[in-house]
C-alpha cells in the first residue's frame, strides 16, 4: 500500500514538471528502491510484561500508639524520613509522670525507714527477753533456796509467798518480751512488703514516665501524623503514627478479569488450577526505577479475584 501511495505521488510530481518545463528533454530520475530490513524468524520464550497500578505495603506497619495519656509536646522527625529502631518520634508531657516517680521514690524511702524501725525494735525486743529471762532464773533460784528454809521454819512463810510471786512475775516478763520479739518480727515482715510494693510502684511510675517517649520499633520510613503537638492522646485515641519496613517490601496491584485468565492459562495449561498460594518470579519497576531482582508473587487470599501481591 506504502508503494502505491508513492508511485502516485511520483506521476503527478511527474506531470507538473513536464508541464511547466516544456523545454526540458531529459528523463526524470527513477527514486532509489526503499530499504528492507529483514529479520530471521526464531521461536523463543520471551517474558511476559504488563503494566499496573499498584500500591506500596511495607512488609511490616509497625502502628505507632500512645500507652499513657498526656499532651503531645514535640514532634521529633519528618513525616516520611527514614528512622531508626529507638529513635525519638514523639514526646508527652513528662511532668505529671516525674512527680509520679518522685512520690514512688518517696514512698520507698518510707518503707525503708519502717523497715529499719521493726529491726531496731527487734533487737530491743531480744534484748528484753535476755533480760526477763535472767530476772527469771533469779527470782527462781530464790524460789529453790527459799522452800528448804522454809520447812526448816529459817524463813517465814511469807518470805516464800513474795520469792514465789516474784518468779511468777519473771516468767509472764519473760512471755511479754517473748511476744514483742515476734511482733516486731511481723513488723520487719510487713515493712519488707511494705517496700517490695513501693518498688513495684516505683517501676511502674518509672514506666509510665517512659512511654511519654514515643519511639520507632524497627527501622523504616514514618508515615503521616495523625495526631498534632498540642493534641490530647492516650492509648484509646488510635494510631499516632505508622513505620513501615522498606527492605522488604510489598506492592499490591489489581488486573483485569481477561488479564488474570490469560495469565492463568499461561502459567497453568489445560488440566491445571492456580492456587491461592501459589508463587510466581517477577520483576517490577517503580516510578522508571527498576527493582530487577526476583521477587515473591502471590494472590491474596480472600481477595477479589485478580488481586496480587509482590513482596521484593
Amino acid at each position: 500500500m506504502r508503494k502505491r501511495s508513492s508511485a502516485v505521488y511520483l506521476t503527478v510530481t511527474t506531470v507538473l514538471v513536464l508541464t511547466g518545463c516544456s523545454q526540458s528533454t531529459s528523463a526524470t530520475k527513477a527514486p532509489p528502491p526503499p530499504d528492507v530490513e529483514v529479520v530471521q524468524v526464531e521461536q523463543k520464550d520471551v517474558p511476559i510484561y504488563g503494566e499496573w497500578i499498584g500500591t506500596l505495603d511495607g512488609m511490616v506497619n509497625a502502628d505507632i500508639k500512645a500507652q499513657v495519656s498526656g499532651y503531645l509536646l514535640k514532634q521529633d522527625y519528618t513525616e516520611g524520613s527514614f528512622v531508626r529502631k529507638g529513635q525519638l518520634l514523639f514526646e508527652i508531657d513528662p511532668r505529671p509522670f516525674q512527680a509520679t516517680v518522685d512520690q514512688a521514690q518517696g514512698q520507698l524511702a518510707q518503707a525503708g525507714g519502717q523497715l529499719a524501725q521493726a529491726k531496731a525494735q527487734l533487737v530491743q525486743a531480744e534484748a528484753q527477753v535476755a533480760v526477763a529471762e535472767a530476772n527469771q532464773r533469779r527470782t527462781q533460784l530464790d524460789v529453790d533456796r527459799y522452800i528448804p528454809l522454809a520447812k526448816q521454819q529459817a524463813i517465814t512463810q511469807q518470805d516464800l509467798d513474795n520469792a514465789t510471786q516474784n518468779n511468777l512475775a519473771s516468767k509472764a516478763q519473760v512471755q511479754s518480751a517473748t511476744a514483742a520479739v515476734e511482733t516486731s518480727k511481723a513488723q520487719i515482715q510487713a515493712a519488707n512488703a511494705t517496700i517490695q510494693a513501693a518498688q513495684a510502684a516505683l517501676e511502674t511510675a518509672r514506666l509510665n514516665l517512659g512511654f511519654t517517649r514515643l519511639i520507632s520499633p524497627i527501622d523504616g520510613i514514618a508515615g503521616i501524623a495523625q495526631q498534632q503537638v498540642g493534641a490530647l492522646v492516650s492509648p484509646s485515641s488510635g494510631t499516632v503514627t505508622t513505620v513501615s519496613t522498606l527492605d522488604p517490601v510489598k506492592v499490591w496491584f489489581t488486573v483485569s478479569e481477561q488479564e488474570y485468565l490469560d495469565f492463568n492459562n499461561w502459567r497453568y495449561p489445560a488440566g491445571c488450577t492456580f492456587s491461592q498460594s501459589t508463587k510466581y518470579s517477577a520483576s517490577w519497576t517503580v516510578r522508571q526505577s527498576s527493582y530487577g531482582d526476583q521477587g515473591t508473587g502471590w494472590r491474596s487470599a480472600g481477595a477479589a479475584a485478580g488481586s496480587f501481591g509482590v513482596a521484593r
